[in-house]
Parts: C-alpha cells; structure tokens; sequence
C-alpha cells in the first residue's frame, strides 16, 4: 500500500483496478489545508495519460507487476507466441500491446515480458539486436561524403538508414531504443 507521500516520478501503481505509471509529479503545500500531489498517470495498457489531484490522506495499492525473460518464437494471423525458457509456458500478444517493437523482433529473440496479474501488457527488446540487410542499394566508390546515409531494409522489414558501405547479406546491430544503426557486425 502507497501513501499520497510515496508519489514520485516513475512510481507504478494500481488504480481503479488497472496499472499506472507516474509520468510527472508535483508537490503543493498550500498556506492551510492538506498537501497537494498533482500527478500525471499514464495507463500502462491503453496507453492513456491524465492528470490527477490526491490529499496527503490519499493511499493506493501496488501495481502487481512482474517481469519474466521469455524468448520469442513465432507469429501467426493474430498473435505473436513466446516461451518462458524455464518453465516452457507460452504467452501469445497481440500487435496492440507490441506496439512498434514488432519491426526489431526476430525469432529466438529473449525479451522481457511485463505481466499485470499474471497477463502480459508489455515487451522490451533487449538494447541491441543483430538483423541482416536483406536490401540496400549499391554502394558508388568515390561517393564519400562524410555522414552520408542511405535506406537498408532488414531482415525483419525495418527500415534503417546506414552507412553506404553496408551491403546486402551483411549484419548490422541496431539499437532497439533509438532504433538506430550502430555498427556492423562480422559474421
């Protein structure tokens, strides 16, 4: 249980019976009267924000969260299917509560799964993922200018800018927060 004191930024609750997190947070202490605590909400399964007043007297229950590493298997019509390596229980999510993580998920992939009582609402990509450029135009010797960029799409159906120099066939590594080209990646 969570007093109106325990508010912060980044602090995951449950309200109204589902999971929140604090996305900005501020502190009043008018002359009389109770404390303050302005906060913005944001729905960690829609996806919505609000913002919201709470007294010092206010108390809210924990979120119950968990988060499992589970390896991502495949997708059907509807549904993408992962495993929990440990105890090969399946979860499937659909394209809604992947949101773009989609374009970076490659099969046999270990993401972490976010579960609100025991069902998922979230998955985050590890930092850095290693995809093929299955197209990219050739490169033109002689074309050197410095931070030039050209489209590559990957393996998956992402499309990234990169270097000229890559090549189709070749492995690159992406970062999945900015989804960036870092670097490329001998095979």
């Amino acid at each position: 249980m969570y007093l109106a004191s325990d508010l912060r930024k980044g602090l995951k609750l449950e309200f109204n019976g589902e999971p929140y997190i604090i996305v900005d947070f501020e502190f009043k202490k008018p002359g009389k009267g109770q404390s303050l605590y302005k906060c913005k909400l944001k729905n960690m399964i829609t996806g919505s924000q609000f913002e919201r007043t709470f007294r010092s007297s206010d108390k809210f229950e924990k979120a119950d969260l968990e988060e499992q590493d589970m390896e991502y298997l495949y997708a059907d019509k509807t549904s993408y299917c992962f495993m929990n390596s440990n105890t090969y229980d399946q979860v499937f999510l659909t394209k809604d509560i992947l949101g773009d993580t989609v374009d970076l998920l490659k099969e046999n992939t270990v993401c972490t799964v976010l579960l609100f009582n025991a069902n998922p609402i979230g998955v985050t990509l590890p930092n850095f993922i290693n995809l093929e450029v299955t197209m990219a135009e050739p490169w033109a010797k002689g074309d050197t200018a410095t931070g030039s960029t050209k489209p590559a799409k990957l393996e998956t159906g992402f499309e990234v800018q990169v270097p000229p120099f890559i090549e189709e066939g070749q492995v690159v590594k992406i970062d999945t927060r900015t989804r960036l080209y870092v670097e490329r990646v001998n095979a």
